[in-house]
């Protein structure tokens, strides 16, 4: 069975599904890459913020979040793309990143968009028309390249 898909604004969000978001998003950023930073940096209730999420089972598998430009100097931004440990090497990333594109560009449509990639998947986003823009630099201890969108999502 294939995972189910969502996207919704953050006034949407149930506790249970907000719980699962901070829960993965801890486990994977925090522990499995061993980065300590405050994760909820007040951006996932903010303006339009948007939620992506692939759930099987009852458990969140895939998920990133959406920042609406207006708040973004004009970029829509693609972030907290995480893949659960359990679901990797499945091909649900490259899924992840399809629709992320695709409702980055229901949302805000002919905005550019913009993600902070962790520099060792800088081919990785590549593949996904994304090319770097900034020279590498650090964020929370881990190389990074902010990277743009090349073609329509």
């Amino acid at each position: 069975m294939l995972p189910a898909w969502t996207c919704k604004p953050h006034a949407e969000l149930t506790t249970a599904e907000l719980y699962a978001i901070l829960r993965l998003r801890s486990e994977v950023f925090v522990v499995e890459q061993h980065c300590v930073f405050l994760d909820m940096d007040d951006k996932d209730l903010q303006g339009q913020t948007e939620h992506l999420m692939a759930w099987k089972d009852g458990a969140l598998l895939a998920y990133c979040r959406l920042l609406e430009p207006a708040l973004n100097d004009g970029r829509a931004i693609i972030g907290r793309v995480i893949t659960a440990p359990a679901a990797r090497g499945t091909g649900l990333g490259h899924e992840l990143m399809r629709r992320a594109k695709q409702e980055a560009q229901r949302l805000w449509p002919d905005q550019p968009v913009y993600l902070g990639a962790q520099a060792r998947l800088k081919n990785y986003y590549g593949g996904h028309g994304f090319v770097p823009v900034t020279d590498e630099y650090m964020e929370d201890g881990i190389p990074h390249v902010g990277m743009l969108l090349q073609e329509a999502a």
